[in-house]
């Protein structure tokens, strides 16, 4: 570390600023409902599907057939989801209904919460700012479109968009290129200890802040620098490394 001020402020987007994870969940309750009275099911059959498609979300590799986008691969989650639990699909437009109902719904719910953008123009004034998220490129960018977070950010990267995504160095590298500032100068904040933390860590960032609302102080082997509740308390260890 040396005394060269921080610059910059890496942010990752999904349940650091936005609350994605409990905009899913309901969106999937949503979609659950849908299904429970379009097919007169119980609720452990609905929450069987829906459990299935949450699965293959998270375990999602995103190979592609030629000219297939992800909204095919994520109707097809669907299909597979209904034929796994009911023996077969009711009707061949129910795994599209099923997927923009949660889709359209999730979107619906995310945003940056007025204090979230207090907190970003109050930072800009003082850093430069770079939205760096991994993640599908059509998905995040509908959330970065969704959110308007071109408001807040002077450069937005999507992990999907390249070669390599967080927490490989070279993404990082690129950001701190866009920025035209050195890895010792910016500081990354993010939810995950796997991507956003390791990923800081390997690039030498000054320091690194884990946001973590609900879980306890991290016993792995990736060690933050620093732990907050909320991206909110951010001012409070921006101080300290001033």
């Amino acid at each position: 570390m040396d005394d060269r001020p921080v610059k910059a402020l890496l942010f990752d987007l999904d349940n650091t600023l936005i609350e994605t994870s409990k905009a899913g969940a309901e969106a999937l309750q949503k979609t659950s409902q849908f299904l429970k009275t379009t097919l007169d099911l119980d609720d452990t059959t609905t929450t069987s599907i829906c459990d299935k498609f949450k699965h293959k979300l998270f375990h999602e590799k995103l190979h592609r057939s030629a000219g297939e986008c992800i909204d095919d691969i994520r109707v097809r989650h669907w299909k597979e989801s209904l034929e796994e639990t009911l023996g077969s699909c009711p009707t061949a437009s129910l795994p599209a209904e099923c997927y923009f109902l949660w889709k359209d719904t999730r979107l619906g719910l995310l945003c940056l919460t007025p204090a979230v953008c207090d907190l970003l123009k109050q930072l800009r004034c003082t850093y430069k700012l770079m939205l760096l998220t991994n993640g599908e490129a059509q998905t995040q960018r509908e959330k970065v479109n969704v959110t308007h977070c071109e408001e807040y950010f002077d450069a937005i990267v999507v992990g999907g968009e390249h070669k390599e995504q967080k927490p490989y160095i070279s993404i990082f590298k690129l950001c701190f290129d866009l920025l035209e500032v050195d890895a010792q100068e910016c500081v990354m904040v993010g939810d995950n200890l796997d991507t956003d933390i390791q990923g800081g860590l390997n690039a030498g960032v000054r320091a690194t802040v884990w946001v973590n609302p609900v879980g306890p102080v991290s016993s792995g082997s990736v060690k933050p620098d620093y732990t907050l509740p909320t991206v909110l308390e951010l001012p409070d260890v921006l101080a300290q490394l001033h």
